[in-house]
């Protein structure tokens, strides 16, 4: 079995979305604090952490598109491993949007089908191209509300992109949210190293959300699986 790990890390004040509470983490208590507190032979150090439930690479839940959305204490387990493929998108410029056509070319030169209430993985490049600079918040490509329903139409249950919104920057990204609420799918965003994926075919991909009561998202830790 190998494991490919698609998600990004997480350190104070990494890259967060634009508008949201930054990602904060520090130390609580040092191990000589601890051991000058309990005097244990070692003090146990601890750190703290503070981010928004849509922090580094994470999945939405329904319930971030509108009110009678399933939060993500709610959402599925089932959904979290799923078999998937990675498509390559790398030749769509920065910022444009990705049509239904261009979708389909990318799993025709994949060569391998769509896995039906699974899921597939958009590699635009953009996260190698442009993390952690200001053009990581800003650059990315991304699908449209066609592209979106071209992916809800094909049974899946989510779809990934390694930039930290679905659609371009703008109300095209505000439609496709919308879209995945009506359409009954969401998706991941944020995720890295997905170039590791293309031409290797189906994994098993596994991301995992924290049980955060009523939230509207949660941070995963994605990975790929290729079983031997």
């Amino acid at each position: 079995m190998r494991i490919v790990d698609l998600s990004r890390e997480l350190y104070h004040r990494t890259p967060a979305y634009p508008g949201q509470p930054p990602i904060i983490h520090g130390i609580w208590k040092t191990h000589e604090e601890a051991f000058a507190e309990s005097g244990n032979i070692q003090g146990n150090s601890v750190m703290f952490f503070s981010m928004p439930d849509h922090g580094g690479t994470h999945i939405d839940a329904p319930r971030h598109f509108g009110k009678s959305g399933t939060p993500i204490d709610k959402y599925p387990l089932e959904n979290c491993i799923v078999q998937g493929i990675c498509i390559d998108l790398r030749h769509i410029k920065p910022r444009a949007e990705i049509t239904p056509g261009d979708l389909q070319a990318a799993v025709d030169k994949a060569g391998v089908p769509i896995p039906k209430k699974g899921t597939v993985l958009l590699c635009t490049g953009h996260h190698a191209r442009t993390f952690p600079t200001g053009a990581y918040a800003t650059d990315n490509p991304g699908v449209n509300v066609a592209a979106t329903e071209w992916l809800a139409h094909q049974g899946i249950v989510h779809f990934g992109i390694d930039s930290m919104r679905p659609g371009p920057e703008g109300k095209v990204n505000s439609l496709v949210h919308k879209a995945c609420l009506e359409l009954g799918f969401t998706h991941i965003e944020s995720l890295c190293n997905l170039e590791a994926l293309l031409g290797l075919g189906e994994f098993q991909f596994i991301g995992l959300p924290l049980k955060w009561r009523e939230g509207t998202g949660s941070p995963i830790r994605a990975v790929a699986v290729f079983k031997d």
